[in-house]
């Protein structure tokens, strides 16, 4: 189901992608609202599982995992299990999206030597065939939405007034899983 977000919602989503710590009080103030209003706002976001966790973002150069790849795999079986299992076995693989098109399966791989990513490779190989691209660099790392979707389809999660504010620019963020009861 697909929640329609108002500039205030927008906002604050915006601030908490660039900061999942930050305190309710300067939140509030950043949005132009009352901390109670925020509160209310954050937490009806919350339970309509538009905010789905909160996390840290890690350096990966600084906890040893020098190599980043993407890797591509076309899985030519209809079950998906054996995968499944692997992929939850294996941390080095950050994130997993099934696509269309030629590829099943796009992976996104943290090794530690290339060693450890041909293992990794070699583990993915026996689902099917595998397709490899080392990153060199990452321009525009992954970021949330930030944009106000388009008119006619403006309308508040949260109910608690204040003013309206333009959408912020954007902010970092990376997938969120998982409830929590932060900030």
């Amino acid at each position: 189901m697909t929640e329609n977000l108002d500039a205030t919602d927008w906002a604050i989503l915006n601030e908490l992608q660039q900061d999942g710590r930050i305190a309710f009080t300067e939140l509030a103030r950043r949005v132009n609202l009352s901390p109670s209003a925020t509160t209310e706002r954050v937490r009806r976001l919350e339970a309509a599982q538009v905010i789905t966790g909160y996390r840290a973002e890690v350096d990966l150069e600084r906890t040893g995992y020098m190599a980043l790849a993407v890797v591509r795999l076309k899985y030519p079986g209809t079950r998906h299990e054996p995968l499944h299992r692997l992929l939850a076995e294996r941390p080095e693989i950050l994130e997993c999206l099934r696509t269309t098109g030629d590829d099943c399966y796009v992976l996104k791989v943290a090794a530690t030597s290339m060693g450890q990513l041909e293992h990794i490779v070699d583990a993915l190989a026996q689902f099917g065939s595998t397709t490899t691209n080392l990153v060199l660099s990452r321009p525009l790392p992954f970021r949330g939405p930030s944009a106000v979707p388009g008119p006619g389809l403006v309308r508040s999660v949260g109910s608690a007034g204040g003013s309206r504010r333009d959408t912020p620019s954007g902010g970092r963020a990376e997938a969120m899983h998982g409830p929590s009861d932060h900030p």
